[in-house]
């Protein structure tokens, strides 16, 4: 259990000397027991104290790293059970599976790698490679590996039981730091040496139980590996729900730390049943989905449903406010505004493409706000709006002055026009209008 204040207040020195920035000791470790301050914030502390209350704060589900450069995955370092209580930090990582004994892994990795979506201005794409030693032959697995890596950089997951084929797997990524997947009862022992003495994380797997799976994270553990990642293995999809979901509650809720550690997720079905359960673990906790195959038609809704529950609710996703050219625009062009929430922003812009013509759209700065949120909380205003035609530099690159806004907010047009000297045009209210409009209103 999490320490409480007064827990963490009788192992401080108690001298209320307020050199880690609060009048005493007490309020200092009320803002330790909300995570809200470090304990290095206090020098007095002894050095078993800070020890005992790092371990406490250390945070209910561990980081893991795997890979490396500008491609390493970060997983674990929740902290809420619901991402309404605070955020979510580390995305769930999507791995393709490829056999050691496939004829077409170059290609398969290939396609993969040039896979990509882009959606509200994030690039999306598959974020590891899962190579399986399904023919339990060191050398193939090796080859195997190297075939991977010379189409992509993204991390690798080494999956096999055996450790000699882990051994020759390992040989071949180098220095780039491959998951190891999997220690058992069984094998753990040379599993965890394996990992050790490579720098490597390791899942640790256990379909018997969560209590048996406890018993072998803590037994990987005192063999020296930090970075652990559970797999609860092979069960059916509503037994694994509840106990993807009871990990994390006994993690975040209880501090058990040895389910403190992110989990992995072997997808198992065929065309949408996969993808159905690859969306369970992305709802559901788990920190790397593996598929077997990766069909844009599955991979597209599971990327959105990713990046709609990871999105920050407290910070939504943003563009640059300023001006933006679309359709390749000339100093006869009409002129657009709209704000600066991300969603907004690529709604407006896309429809502006499809009606074909020559636009600029300028974009206000409303802290990530849509139209009618800005404007009704007083961040997309006539006054807003002036700044920016203002300071954008937009009347050096067209030889009018008529600025087209969002119908929803018509109410502002008097006002802008009066502060702005601009001649205001109210446009459609929805930007779904807007490739219509523009063409009738270029041809007025």
């Amino acid at each position: 259990m999490a320490l409480t204040a007064l827990d963490i207040y009788k192992n401080l020195p108690q001298t209320n000397c307020g050199k880690c920035g609060f009048p005493t000791c007490l309020a200092f470790a009320m803002q330790l027991a909300n995570k809200k301050a470090s304990i290095d914030a206090c020098p007095d502390i002894s050095d078993d104290a800070k020890e005992l209350l790092e371990s406490s704060a250390a945070p209910p589900i561990k980081l893991v790293k795997v890979g490396s450069g500008d491609r390493e995955i970060e997983m674990g370092d929740e902290v809420v059970m619901h991402r309404h209580e605070k955020t979510f930090y580390h995305p769930v990582a999507y791995a393709l599976m490829v056999d050691d004994d496939s004829p077409d892994i170059e290609s398969k990795v290939q396609a993969t790698e040039e896979m990509k979506f882009e959606r509200v201005g994030q690039e999306m794409q598959l974020d590891m490679i899962a190579v399986r030693s399904k023919s339990g032959d060191p050398a193939k697995f090796s080859s195997a590996i190297s075939a991977v890596k010379g189409k992509t950089s993204v991390p690798l997951v080494l999956v096999s039981q055996n450790p000699a084929v882990i051994e020759e797997g390992l040989k071949a990524c180098g220095p780039d730091r491959p998951l190891i997947h999997a220690a058992t009862k069984d094998n753990y022992e040379k599993m965890a040496e394996l990992a050790k003495a490579n720098n490597c994380p390791l899942a640790v797997l256990e379909d018997s139980g969560l209590e048996e799976l406890a018993e072998l994270s803590k037994k990987v553990k005192e063999a020296g590996v930090e970075d652990i990642v559970l797999d609860l293995g092979k069960k059916p999809l509503g037994k694994l729900f509840q106990e993807l979901t009871l990990v994390r509650r006994l993690a975040i809720k209880k501090l058990f730390r040895p389910l403190g550690y992110p989990v992995i997720m072997f997808a198992g079905g065929e065309g949408a049943s996969e993808g159905l359960e690859a969306a369970i673990g992305t709802v559901k906790y788990a920190s790397i989905v593996v598929m077997k195959e990766a069909d844009r038609a599955i991979m597209y809704p599971l990327l959105t449903l990713r990046q709609n529950i990871y999105t920050d609710p407290q910070k939504p996703i943003q563009v640059k406010p300023g001006i933006y050219e679309l359709n390749g625009p000339a100093e006869d062009s009409p002129v657009l505004i709209t704000t600066n929430f991300s969603l907004t922003y690529f709604t407006v812009a896309g429809d502006i493409e499809t009606s074909k013509v020559p636009s600029y759209l300028l974009v206000a700065d409303s802290e990530g706000l849509s139209v009618m949120t800005a404007f009704a909380a007083d961040k997309f205003t006539a006054d807003t709006a002036t700044e920016l035609i203002e300071s954008c530099g937009i009347s050096d690159k067209v030889n009018h002055k008529k600025i087209i806004i969002p119908g929803q907010v018509a109410r502002m047009s008097g006002k802008l026009n009066e502060n702005s000297g601009w001649e205001v045009v109210v446009g459609p209210r929805d930007s779904s209008g807007l490739p219509k409009y523009l063409r009738e209103y270029v041809g007025a």
